[in-house]
This record gives structure tokens, sequence and C-alpha cells, in this order.
């Protein structure tokens, strides 16, 4: 009693520690709880700091120093060594930057942070899509488990009516066997669906970060209809795809680096004044310099730095030209695969579906009153199971096909704030 006792106390329990998602609910969680995304948002705090370092001002430098000390004696007469007399002094030097650095600095932060910021926004259009994809694959597996189960159920009621026409010795024992034997096929189909749900339930419950529980998705595979042509895919998506502008934001970052390399080529000054005290055994005096100095541009005049940061912009350039030409791409393949899967769905509806029930219903019918034999049912059963697949196959993917298109325009989708 207390084992069984126990035991209904866990299946509660599991029940309650379930968590059912909406498609809406799973791209917020793994918009908040993904590892990935909880990595790659680091990459624009990191932009941040650059930036609060870019503004920072040079530090002045202080230097304190003693000199023509007499090691040999005992004071400050340096009788001893015939050196002096002792000098003591305290200097401070500042670097004064030329040619506009601080600036050109802080300008190629402020870009490096838009274009991190714009990674970050590309890595989650693509994690959203995987995570639609993964309730796709939930509800598709959830949608086959089903069918599996109805399948066994259908050949259980008709082994149970053999049996039963056995026992009237209306029917050979052969056939019963038979139906037994096509019963626990699809009892084993049973057990493969179970085991595709839970590996597609695992793949999402990764995506979104959750580990609390038992998971469940819930809501229909999604039906409406998608853009009214391919030119508008393409137009949104050159406008909206966050790669593509961080690409072309790319360009404006190279562009403030070739700045601030032209400015590292300008020398730099360094202004310095020291308090110095010069003390004998005769006179004391205090005394005040003041310093500048400055590099000789004579080798180095950062043109190796400028000749590279010329090169990135070509680069930049380059690949803004490659990443639309991919984006036109990737919208005419999405396109296809919409208006394919569209056709296909929409073909399977009017008739094929509508028909593989009725055969099977029919056969089931005929085979119970002994008009149809068992490879007749079987073979209607087969057709339909197949025709039932592939119509879940096909409003899956017509599902993908729909938030591909939105992965290529860039658009929001369900639960992206």
């Amino acid at each position: 009693m207390r084992r069984v006792i126990a035991a209904v106390f866990l299946f509660a329990s599991s029940l309650s520690a379930q968590v059912t998602y909406t498609v809406e609910k799973a791209v917020q969680d793994a918009l908040a709880r993904n590892l990935d995304i909880a990595a790659a948002r680091y990459g624009v705090s990191v932009a941040e700091a650059k930036r609060i370092t870019a503004a920072l001002r040079p530090n002045p430098v202080l230097s304190a120093n003693a000199d023509h000390l007499d090691i040999l004696g005992t004071g400050f007469d340096n009788t001893t060594n015939n050196g002096g007399p002792s000098e003591y002094g305290i200097r401070a030097d500042f670097l004064l930057e030329r040619g506009k650095k601080r600036e050109a600095r802080m300008e190629l932060a402020a870009a490096d942070k838009s274009v991190a910021a714009l990674t970050f926004e590309d890595v989650q259009r693509k994690l959203i899509f995987d995570v639609v994809n993964a309730f796709i694959d939930v509800q598709l597996a959830k949608e086959t488990l089903a069918l599996a189960k109805e399948n066994l159920a259908s050949l259980a009621r008709v082994a149970e009516v053999n049996q039963a026409r056995v026992a009237t010795g209306d029917l050979a024992v052969v056939e019963l066997n038979r139906s037994r034997v096509a019963a626990a096929q699809y009892q084993m189909a049973v057990r493969q669906a179970e085991l595709q749900l839970a590996q597609a339930k695992n793949r999402l419950r990764l995506l979104v970060g959750e580990d609390s529980g038992a998971l469940d998705v819930t809501g229909p595979i999604r039906r409406e209809a998608g853009p009214a042509d391919l030119a508008s895919i393409r137009e949104i998506a050159l406008k909206q795809r966050p790669d593509l502008q961080g690409a072309k934001q790319l360009q404006a970052r190279n562009q403030a680096d070739l700045r601030l390399q032209i400015a590292q080529g300008k020398i730099d000054l360094t202004a310095g004044t020291e308090i110095r005290r010069q003390q004998s055994p005769s006179a004391r005096s205090n005394s005040v310099g003041f310093f500048i100095s400055a590099p000789l541009p004579i080798f180095n005049k950062n043109q190796g730095e400028i000749a590279r940061s010329e090169q990135e912009i070509a680069q930049a350039k380059a690949l803004a030209r490659s990443m639309e030409a991919h984006i036109l791409n990737e919208a005419a393949a999405a396109w296809e695969q919409y208006t394919s899967a569209g056709e296909l769905l929409k073909e399977m509806e009017s008739d094929l579906l509508t028909r593989a029930k009725d055969v099977r219903a029919a056969t089931e019918y005929s085979y119970r009153r002994g008009e149809a034999s068992l490879i007749e049912f079987l073979d209607a059963q087969r057709a339909f199971n197949d025709t039932v697949q592939s119509y879940n196959a096909a409003r899956a993917d017509y599902a993908r096909s729909l938030y591909l298109i939105d992965t290529v325009m860039a658009v929001r989708v369900p639960g992206q704030p």
C-alpha cells in the first residue's frame, strides 16, 4: 500500500513539475535563458567597456629624483669624492595628443559597439529560428505518436474481433496470429514515436534553457498565409537584416579606424615641469624647469596600419555586396519552399487525405464482415498511415517555411521583444 501511495505521489509531482510551452513562451525563455545568447550578450558589454577606455585621457607621469649624492661621506658636502652639489627634484610630465586621437578612438569604439549590437541581434534571429523549428519538431512528433497510437488501437480492435471469430470457428488461428503480429509491429511504431518525441523535447529544452522538469508544447501548427510575393520579402530583408546592417556598419567602423590610424601617424608632444633643489655646504637654491619632447617621425609614420585600414575598408565593401547576394538567394529559396509546401498541403487536404480515410474505414468494415482479407486491410491501414504522416510532415514543412521567411526578413516573430 505504501508503495502505491508513493508511486501516486511521484506521478502527481511529475505532473506538477511539467512546464507547458507555447511558441511565444519558448522564444521568450530562449532569449532570456539560452546559454549561447548569454555568452553572445557579453560581446556588447565588452564593446561598451572598450568605449569607456577609448574616452580616457593619458595619465600624467610623476617622477622624483635625488642626484649627486655623497655615497662615501656622511653629509651633503661631497668633499670626499668632489661631487655635487646634491640635487633633489620632483617632475611631472604630460602627454599632449595631437591629431584628435581621443576623438578618433571614441568614434571607433562607438562603431565597434554598434557592430557588436547588430551581431548580437543576428545571433538572436538565428536562435529564434532554431527554437521555432525545435517547437515544430515536438508538435510533429506528438502528431506522429498520436497516429501510431490510433493505428495500434485499430489493430487491437481487429485482433479482438479475430480472437472471437477463432473461438466460434469462423476464422483460422493463423489469421489471428497475423493480426497479432501486425499489432506488435504498430506497438514498436508507438515506442519509436515516443523516443522521437522525447528527443525533440530534449532539443527544445536545451534551447529554451528549461531544466526544472518535464516539458510539453501546446498550440496549433502555424498555418496562416505568408507574404504576397518574392519582391516584398527581398525588400524587407535588405532593410532589416541585422547581418547586412552589421556588414554596412563594419564599413563605417573601418572608416573610423582609418581616421584613427592617420591620427596615430601624427607625433605627440610630451610637456614636463620640474622643481629642483640644490644643496651644498655654502649655499642652497631652488629652481624650476620646463621641458618638451617629441619623437622624430623618420621611420615609423604608422604607414603599415594606415594601409591595413584601407584594405579592411575594401574588404568590408566586398563583404556587404556578398551579404546582399546571399540574402537575395535566401529569400528566393524561402519563397520557393513556401510556395511548394503550400501547394502540397492544399493537394493533400483536397483529395488524398479524405480518400485514405475512406478507404481504411471501408476496408476495416469489410474485413470485420469477412468480405476482405487481412492483407487488404493491412494495406489500407498502411496507406492511411503513410498518407497521414505525409500530411503532418507537409503541415510542419509549411509552418517551417513561414518561420523561414520571417527569419530571412528579420521581422518580429512571436515572442521576440
